[in-house]
């Protein structure tokens, strides 16, 4: 059986970042794209402001569903923030393959730290 080495973990680690960013990046300039064909020509008002509503998930994938631009720009922002968390998970579980018990809890408390601060700054 073949064990997993730092080199390996490396190279996976620099890929699924790579990856995670050309994809976001894919994702964010489709919705530019769509922006633009549909409300590329209209008059920007810039004197006034219009509330977009709260936040929602439901409201989300309703416009998503719907194809509206935003909503898929907006899915590349979340695509392009989930990218780093990716790579603090996977390196959580290199470190744990490569039975390195100190790191593997390092890279859980930091996980952890990033699950918490997007939770309370959610809350405000």
């Amino acid at each position: 059986m073949k064990t997993f080495r730092d080199k390996d973990l490396q190279s996976l680690v620099g890929n699924l970042l790579r990856i995670g960013v050309i994809f976001a990046m894919t994702i964010v300039v489709a919705g530019l794209v769509l922006y633009l064909f549909r409300h590329g020509g209209e008059q920007a008002h810039y004197e006034t402001f219009t509330d977009q509503g709260v936040f929602g998930f439901d409201k989300f994938f309703a416009d998503l569903s719907s194809g509206r631009a935003g909503a898929i720009i907006e899915l590349g922002v979340m695509a392009l923030i989930a990218t780093p968390i990716a790579r603090v998970i996977f390196t959580m579980i290199g470190f744990w393959l490569e039975k390195d018990r100190l790191y593997t809890v390092i890279a859980l408390l930091v996980l952890c730290v990033i699950v918490l601060s997007m939770m309370l700054g959610a809350a405000h």
